[in-house]
Formats: C-alpha cells, structure tokens, sequence
C-alpha cells in the first residue's frame, strides 16, 4: 500500500475477491469509498480498507466465542 487511495482492482487483489464482491462492499457502504475525477472512480483510502479487515476480525472472533461458526 504505497499511497493513500487504492483502486477497486488494488481492494480486490488484497481480499482476494470479485469486482462484483469490491463493488458490493463499497455500494452498501461496508467499505467506505469515494469517487473522483469526470468518469467518477471508486477511490478507497488505505486507512478504510485496514479499518473493514480489523472489524471483520472482530466479527469472526464474536461468532467463535459465541460458537456460531
């Protein structure tokens, strides 16, 4: 992660996901994002992108210690 934003391809390529799965992420707001520039391009700060790993880590700890797994 060199800058500050990451393209949708760079979010996919981390997760190791879909261009449909990164879309839907950032559609429902899951993963906050912005668009730029004429052609409106999906930009993800780094930041967000460390912030949605770290609560979907604590969602699956929630689910272990509830036993829900």
């Amino acid at each position: 992660m060199a800058g500050r934003f990451l393209t949708l391809a760079d979010v996919e390529e981390m997760l190791s996901i879909s261009t449909r799965q990164a879309y839907a992420l950032v559609r429902s707001g899951e993963l906050p994002a912005i668009q730029v520039g004429g052609r409106g391009v999906w930009r993800v700060e780094a930041s967000e992108l460390e912030a949605y790993i770290e609560r979907q880590y604590a969602k699956t700890r929630e689910r272990i210690a509830s036993g829900d797994v």
